[in-house]
C-alpha cells in the first residue's frame, strides 16, 4: 500500500456518496421514461408458421437504453469505490503495532494533520511522520 492510495480515502468516501446519489437520479429518470408504441415480430403459433408483427408498448429505446448504459458504469464505478475503500481500511487494520495503527487512523481515516495527531499521541509531529514513512517503508 502506498500513501497516495491511503491519501484517496477521504475523497472516495466523499465520490462514493455523490455516486449513490447520481444512481438515484438515474434510478428516478428511468421510471420517468416516455411509453411508445413499437412493433415487434413473431410467429404464429400453430401450422403454418407465418410472420406476424405485433404493436406493443415499450419504454423509449434510445433513452432506455442511454440511462441503463449510466446506471451500469455509475455501479460499476461503485464496486470500485468500494473494494478500494474496503482494501484501505483492512491494510490500516492489519498494522500490529497500536500506536502506528492509531497514528494512520487518525491520518488516513480521520484526515487529521500529523500536528493535530501528534498532540493526540504524545509524539512530535516529526516523530508522527517517521512513523507512517516506516510502516509505508515495510
Amino acid at each position: 500500500m502506498d500513501k497516495k492510495t491511503l491519501k484517496q480515502y477521504r475523497a472516495l468516501l466523499k465520490e462514493q456518496a455523490l455516486n449513490d446519489k447520481a444512481i438515484d437520479k438515474l434510478y428516478d429518470r428511468a421510471a420517468e421514461v416516455p411509453t411508445v408504441m413499437g412493433k415487434v415480430v413473431g410467429s404464429s403459433k400453430d401450422f403454418p408458421f407465418t410472420e406476424v408483427r405485433t404493436t406493443v408498448q415499450m419504454d423509449e429505446p434510445k433513452e432506455a437504453d442511454e440511462i441503463a448504459r449510466r446506471l451500469r458504469i455509475r455501479k460499476e464505478r461503485q464496486e470500485q469505490i468500494r473494494a478500494t475503500v474496503l482494501e484501505i481500511e483492512q491494510y490500516i487494520a492489519e498494522i500490529s503495532d497500536s500506536v502506528d495503527r492509531q497514528i494512520f487512523e487518525l491520518t488516513f481515516l480521520e484526515g487529521k494533520t500529523q500536528q493535530e495527531i501528534a498532540t493526540t499521541v504524545g509524539y512530535t509531529q516529526a516523530r508522527v511522520s517517521q512513523r507512517i514513512k516506516s510502516v509505508l517503508e515495510d
